[in-house]
């Protein structure tokens, strides 16, 4: 019989304990890989969405609520700012691009943003049914938005004032679905894009812009300014939410933030530091539990180690029979080391089982998951190592035991007994 045969059935042989020690450190391991699958997701999810974009413009507000709602369309914007200074901007000769954003509305949860389709190539967005938005009202629906509500090419509703699906709808004017984008993983997949002359229409209720019944077509204004200049045109007092700037060079960062913060009525922030913050609110949070879950490996590590202690004792004579019939010293202490290593291994298994599990079933259970995109069904590099750390644990735990058997008298145990 070979050592981790001998190895295994001794660890069969005491199943209540195995199975305490394996549930414990599987307890432990599945803790942090739920935090490291949400945490890398969700890194992921917000550097995707950010990406491109080196500097958002809004009204005055919280800098971090500006982010959240331009960027990642997670909250409510500050406000709007004027047309014309947003205009002013764009010919400030340290930015190379600017995508505007007007926010307001939303359809059944998901936010109607007005834009144009540089926003849509900024997150390099494919077209899986119909067009892109092309006239007033026409809306390009992202994948997770068709899919949700069953919404297909050719579809009408009404959008509703605000945030909430418990808002007013306007029921003046309905958006016509002209198109449905393939899913990008990115922010494109949660949202109905339109241009922003329809969400001006929307608010303004303008005869000019309603639906003409008998025609071919329902929209009859066709967008071209917006593509022109990256701003459309509109009256004195026309207004945007917010403007996602990108720097021509890296002195954009240096001096336009505080330009833009002093001397205008709009605010700026930079998603990356802003971002960033976030993560050291959260961190705080993460970091606790963390700590808990490597203080139950810890304790299970503890637990393997006093298993081998004690049944090192009642096993001498064992031992002591093997050395007798030719065991080294080296085989037992490798013996008893792999105890612990088998022990643990079952106990990283089993965490990275229900890990992955867990983290599916908090998804599953959790209706905004989908638009966050958390899944359990991925796998991240940082698993192999909490992997190695459990098994290294197994180790640790064994090496006083070892090194007992290891000094095993045999004459002095078959004396004895």
């Amino acid at each position: 019989m070979n050592l981790f045969s001998l190895s295994w059935n001794y660890i069969k042989s005491k199943p209540l304990n195995t199975l305490l020690n394996v549930l414990l450190l599987s307890l432990g391991i599945a803790i942090i890989l739920v935090l490291i699958l949400l945490s890398s997701q969700l890194e992921e999810k917000l550097a995707k969405d950010k990406r491109g974009v080196d500097l958002v413009v809004g009204a005055k507000g919280s800098p971090l609520q500006l982010i959240l709602a331009n960027v990642y369309h997670i909250d409510f914007p500050t406000g709007n700012i004027k047309l014309a200074e947003a205009k002013s901007l764009t010919r400030n000769r340290l930015i190379e691009s600017t995508i505007p954003l007007a926010l307001g509305d939303n359809y059944q949860g998901f936010r109607i943003v007005g834009t144009n389709h540089d926003y849509i190539n900024l997150y390099e967005g494919k077209i899986a049914a119909g067009e892109l938005f092309k006239y007033n009202l026409d809306v390009t629906l992202g994948s997770n938005v068709a899919k949700r509500l069953d919404l297909k090419l050719g579809d009408h509703f009404h959008g509703a004032h605000g945030m909430s699906v418990t808002d007013l709808e306007h029921d003046e004017k309905d958006y016509i679905v002209a198109g449905i984008l393939e899913p990008s993983g990115s922010v494109l997949d949660n949202l109905i894009l339109t241009n922003i002359e329809s969400v001006w229409a929307v608010h303004e209720h303008e005869e000019e812009h309603a639906h003409e019944e008998g025609e071919e077509h329902a929209h009859e204004k066709v967008l071209g300014s917006a593509y022109e200049t990256g701003l459309p045109a509109g009256d004195e007092g026309a207004e945007v939410t917010s403007l996602l700037v990108k720097f021509r060079s890296p002195m954009g960062a240096v001096t336009l933030p505080r330009m833009i913060n002093s001397q205008t009525n709009m605010q700026a922030a930079s998603p990356a530091f802003e971002t960033q913050r976030l993560f050291s609110l959260l961190g705080i949070g993460v970091n606790m539990l963390r700590s808990f879950a490597y203080i139950i490996i810890f304790i299970s590590g503890l637990s393997i180690f006093i298993s081998l202690y004690n049944a090192l004792k009642d096993r001498k004579y064992d031992l002591a029979i093997m050395r007798s019939l030719g065991a080294s010293r080296s085989k037992l202490f490798v013996h008893v080391v792999l105890e612990g290593i088998i022990i643990t291994t079952l106990g990283g298994l089993l965490g990275l089982l229900f890990g992955h599990g867990l983290m599916e079933l908090l998804a599953g259970y959790y209706e905004k998951s989908d638009e966050v995109g958390v899944t359990g069904l991925i796998f991240v590099q940082e698993e192999l190592y909490v992997l190695l750390i459990s098994v290294g644990v197994g180790i640790v735990a064994s090496l006083l035991p070892a090194f007992n058997a290891y000094k095993t008298d045999i004459s002095k145990v078959l004396a004895d007994d």
